[in-house]
């Protein structure tokens, strides 16, 4: 019988100190956690905004004429890279507005039609979410040039 260790593999693929500093406070992170937390904030936004931006020319958005979504985010996705590569305060408030960008494109054009009313509400919800803790990212990388510590990892 293998025995496992769930402590462990909690605490090396869940939680870990270093990699998923998510509740530590701004001012007391090391570079190498604010590196950690905003490749990993790039990285989602990234792929969700280049997913974003090919779907968006299929033409089953409710507003198929809408051709800025897809052109905004690819701009996205580009501001997520730079955010990965340079840590600018400027590329992650363009990557935190992307949730104001959705709930804007909700308010004006509505959602997909197959959508019942609980996916909706779930997806307003996660939007609130996503963009209450946009504002992390940003005072991270508005911090980065002052933290302490090597400035990438190993």
């Amino acid at each position: 019988m293998v025995d496992l260790d769930w402590e462990k593999l909690v605490k090396r693929y869940v939680w870990h100190d270093e990699r998923t500093p998510y509740f530590t406070r701004v001012a007391h992170l090391t570079r190498r956690q604010a590196h950690y937390e905003l490749f990993g904030y790039a990285f989602f936004v990234g792929v969700l905004s280049a997913v974003l931006s090919v779907a968006a020319l299929s033409g089953e958005l409710p507003r198929a004429d809408a051709v800025g979504v897809s052109i905004y985010s690819f701009t996205v996705c580009c501001a997520a890279i730079l955010l990965g590569a340079t840590r600018h305060p400027w590329a992650a408030l363009w990557c935190a507005s992307a949730p104001l960008a959705a709930l804007g494109y909700f308010a004006l054009y509505g959602f997909h039609p197959n959508l019942e009313l609980a996916d909706k509400v779930l997806l307003v919800v996660l939007m609130l979410l996503w963009l209450w803790y946009a504002r992390r990212p940003l005072a991270i990388a508005r911090a980065w040039p002052g933290l302490p510590g090597p400035a990438a990892p190993d």
